[in-house]
């Protein structure tokens, strides 16, 4: 019971809740940054820094540094919410993932196994969210049917929605868990003394 308290006034420490709200705003403001990659995907690296927090401080800070990413996200959201909870739900999927395997042993290899654990989460994940919610959310907002949304996605061989979802939204989304996870691999040890308040 003691080492549970003890862990949850680890958690929301005054050191840990001031590297939660800079991990945060470093990640609202890479969330304003995105790369067009495909169709109407676009790559961006606000979950580098939420990967970073759940490495260094648990599953839980890092949940919580992607819920607030998503948060501020509503300020400038141009979807009514809906972009914003489907980035929340997609990162969770890998972020989740990704930090329990870390947080089970700390090594080099637990962190590339948790990361690649996500990002298949995050793959799977991806279809689920945009075929139940991100492109009947558009059909709706656009009124656009699927043929509409598919000739609008413009990539050759593509000519069903299931189509568009697997070689489309999962390679994409392939290609954003190996960027992400690249990324957080090659700076997370450099950064690790400061991101765990050690000099």
């Amino acid at each position: 019971m003691t080492s549970r308290a003890n862990s949850k006034t680890n958690v929301f420490s005054t050191a840990n809740l001031t590297r939660m709200a800079i991990l945060t705003a470093i990640a609202s403001i890479l969330f304003l940054i995105e790369i067009p990659v495909v169709a109407f995907y676009k790559l961006d690296l606000s979950n580098i820094p939420v990967l970073l927090g759940a490495f260094s401080m648990g599953t839980l800070p890092g949940v919580i540094i992607l819920a607030l990413k998503s948060l501020i996200g509503l300020l400038h959201s141009s979807s009514a919410g809906v972009g914003e909870l489907a980035d929340f739900i997609m990162g969770a999927a890998l972020i989740i993932p990704a930090s329990l395997i870390y947080q089970h042993r700390k090594t080099k290899r637990t962190a590339m196994i948790g990361l690649a654990a996500g990002t298949v989460c995050m793959i799977v994940t991806s279809i689920l969210v945009n075929k139940w919610i991100m492109l009947p959310f558009y059909m709706g907002a656009f009124h656009m049917d699927m043929d509409s949304i598919i000739k609008y996605a413009n990539v050759a061989a593509v000519d069903s929605e299931w189509k568009l979802l697997l070689l489309v939204t999962g390679p994409f989304n392939l290609l954003k868990g190996i960027v992400l996870s690249a990324v957080t691999g090659i700076i997370y040890k450099p950064l690790s003394p400061l991101l765990k308040g050690r000099k």
